[in-house]
């Protein structure tokens, strides 16, 4: 147990500001990193090693934010949206609609993909950073930002048809 409490205790604040990028709602975010150590406490003997423990309980973080999302979402309507700007995919970040469906597209997007580009709009990385991550360069990075975000913005393209 000592070996997980200081897990929570190392990556709490950075699952937290992870989490809170993604709400912008201090309540959501606590509450969703709650349930993120929770989450991985009760799974913690399927970490595999295969990326860095930070990178796996923002895997878990997200998966529950959209968990969150959806269950929202059933519970009641969301007002209408106007489409998602291609130029702009970042800022449409800001709309709640516009980014669930940026992260609908994004969740069946392959990997590294998906985890660059969260990384860098969620957790608010540098490119030299999630270089750093993968153990690759940062030129990989922002390369592997950028065909992300032209699959994103394909993707939502072809859902507005």
């Amino acid at each position: 147990m000592t070996n997980f409490e200081n897990v929570y205790n190392q990556y709490f604040r950075d699952i937290y500001l992870f989490v809170y990028a993604l709400s912008r709602n201090e309540t959501i975010a606590e509450e969703i990193t709650q349930e993120t150590f929770f989450k991985a406490l009760k799974s913690i003997e399927t970490f595999k090693g295969h990326c860095k423990i930070n990178v796996w309980l923002c895997q878990i973080a997200k998966n529950t934010y959209f968990s969150y999302l959806e269950k929202q979402r059933r519970l009641g309507p969301e007002p209408a949206s106007e489409p998602v700007s291609k130029e702009n995919v970042e800022e449409a970040i800001l709309h709640k609609e516009d980014a669930f469906r940026i992260h609908k597209a994004l969740h069946r997007m392959n990997d590294p993909y998906k985890e660059v580009f969260t990384l860098r709009v969620f957790g608010e990385l540098s490119f030299a950073q999630i270089g750093q991550l993968f153990e690759k360069t940062e030129s990989w990075a922002r390369v592997t930002f950028y065909r992300a975000k032209q699959n994103i913005q394909n993707a939502l393209k072809e859902e507005s048809i």
